[in-house]
């Protein structure tokens, strides 16, 4: 069971993958008779507002730490194991190192609130009350001032989306992530490395009682700790407010 995704994000990513060929990556769609627009202008899904975890899988891995020494479902190598076996909660809180498991590779798994704005026209920001974490996804030649490595790493974002009759659908998000900080997949020390990049998909599903669904297909690639990639999808229901946002700090215990 080294992939888990659900039956709605298998069906995403096989349409994605049907119609690649026919997919525009970061081709943001030019204004009639002038230059490209600015990614926020551009953008084929509106992915703002307030954002609640939807958990229907894996309860045991994400609602409560995990008993030590439960890695169902990871790829882990022996190294890997290794590492996760020596885990000690006590020990990460006495370096300061909470926040281990609220890195961009594990922080869409953590219950939580999101909210997604726009910080400028080429910057998308998303808070995570969890951890009080903060990701941003710069676009195209956006860079951060700070690339050292971090909990939440550099984040490159583009659309991708067909074209019907000019105009672009089906879009998605996809955010590649790097220069990221060792720390944990699972809150119970199963390990990725300095090494680890990951690739995120979000998308939109459109409910027929009205609700709207976020789903992000989350890709976790690590030489190091990591036989083959560590697929997984976390899904998010739409608020239409603040409702239920509190801000909480890391904790390598919850």
């Amino acid at each position: 069971m080294g992939k888990r995704i659900s039956k709605r994000t298998a069906a995403v990513l096989i349409v994605m993958s049907a119609t690649l060929g026919q997919t525009q990556l970061n081709a943001q769609p030019p204004a009639r008779g002038g230059p490209p627009q600015a990614p926020k202008a551009a953008a084929p899904i509106d992915l703002t507002g307030y954002w609640v975890s939807v958990i229907t899988e894996d309860w045991r891995y994400r609602m409560v730490v995990p008993a030590p020494g439960d890695y169902q479902g990871v790829p882990m190598t022996a190294e890997a194991v290794k590492v996760a076996d020596a885990w000690d909660p006590a020990k990460d809180e006495a370096a300061g190192d909470q926040c281990k498991s609220f890195g961009a590779p594990a922080l869409l798994r953590v219950p939580e609130h999101l909210h997604i704005t726009w910080n400028d026209d080429n910057t998308l920001r998303m808070d995570i009350d969890a951890g009080t974490q903060t990701r941003l996804f710069r676009f195209g030649s956006a860079k951060s001032s700070t690339p050292e490595a971090s909990l939440q790493g550099e984040s490159t974002a583009q659309w991708e989306f067909q074209r019907v009759n000019g105009r672009p659908v089906n879009g998605s998000l996809r955010v590649a992530t790097t220069h990221l900080r060792a720390g944990y997949l699972r809150k119970n020390g199963v390990p990725y490395s300095e090494n680890a990049t990951l690739t995120e998909y979000f998308d939109l599903v459109h409910e027929r009682n009205g609700d709207q669904l976020m789903v992000v297909t989350i890709v976790v690639t690590d030489p190091k700790y990591l036989r083959e990639d560590f697929i997984i999808s976390s899904h998010f229901k739409k608020q239409a407010d603040d409702t239920g946002w509190k801000p909480s700090a890391c904790s390598s215990r919850w």
